[in-house]
């Protein structure tokens, strides 16, 4: 059975090693993605902030095309892109007027069968955390990964429904255990980053994101582990940034969760992109023994 798969923009751009690293993760676990044909940007943080009708379009568009490609499904790495996703679609199912003025916009109907869900979701639900301990081959054991969920992966929580406790998520920690790592608890996994300020207010995402990697920093967090493409751009491309402004450098390694799956489950570490990342992660995983 085929799953289906909305890359999103960032996987084409500034998160392409998501993208490479969540395909090699799922082949790995014999899972077999089918991309949603000519797919369209979801709009993310611009189109929401516009229009409501263009919120909404954009993302509808990609769950009609889907549907009509007889998935039943959808699945995305990225926070924002499941955000808009989630919210067009119980948005429309809640309100069949609305349903029909977007429809007449989008030229496609949309018949509000799919399952929209996000990465880790589909990794705790559809896969189950038994299967993705049996198949890993490298147990991190001596890793502590600090998850980072961000404000939009569990927000709003009437909508997104991603954990029980949208304050304090467990769900990408479970995950990290089951590859034999430790997640610790610590205070700032959901807190913003900052978030799309960080053209229009750098200093804002600097301030914010250089608390989050002081807090990882004090419970003796190895690495930050983080699913979705714009938190990963804070927090890992910021670092120099921050160091410059707070006279403190973290050299903290900022991972998608894919990444560390699949060093788990014995992908080389030159095939998953984590070089492509400012914060180099290789003295780390050489120090645990992992490369």
């Amino acid at each position: 059975m085929a799953y289906g798969y909305y890359p999103g923009c960032s996987a084409h751009g500034t998160a392409k090693e998501y993208d490479i690293s969540t395909r090699k993760v799922c082949v790995k676990l014999g899972i077999q993605l089918e991309d949603v044909a000519d797919w369209n940007c979801c709009g993310a943080s611009p189109a929401h902030a516009t229009s409501e009708e263009l919120s909404l379009a954009l993302p509808l568009r990609n769950l009609a095309l889907a549907e009509k490609q007889g998935l039943n499904s959808i699945m995305t790495t990225c926070s924002a892109c499941y955000n808009r996703l989630k919210v067009a679609h119980e948005t429309v199912k809640e309100s069949p007027e609305t349903l029909d003025r977007i429809n007449d916009i989008v030229g496609e109907p949309y018949n509000k069968t799919l399952k929209v869900t996000h990465f880790v979701n589909f990794l705790s639900e559809e896969v189950g955390l038994e299967k993705l301990k049996e198949k890993v081959v490298k147990p991190l054991k001596d890793v502590k990964a600090a998850c980072y969920y961000g404000c939009l992966l569990t927000r709003p929580p009437e909508l997104v429904t991603i954990d029980a406790d949208p304050e304090n998520p467990t769900i990408m920690d479970g995950i990290v255990e089951a590859l034999g790592a430790e997640a610790p608890d610590w205070s700032h996994k959901t807190e913003c980053c900052g978030a799309s300020l960080a053209l229009s207010r750098t200093d804002i995402v600097v301030r914010l994101s250089g608390e989050i990697l002081k807090a990882a920093r004090f419970a003796d967090a190895d690495c930050i582990i983080v699913a979705c493409p714009l938190c990963y751009a804070n927090l890992d491309m910021r670092q120099s940034q921050i160091a410059s402004r707070h006279g403190v450098d973290y050299s903290l390694p900022i991972l998608f969760i894919s990444e560390l799956m699949g060093i788990a489950l014995g992908v080389n570490y030159d095939e998953l992109g984590i070089d492509k990342h400012m914060v180099s992660a290789a003295n780390m995983l050489r120090e645990k023994g992992l490369m």
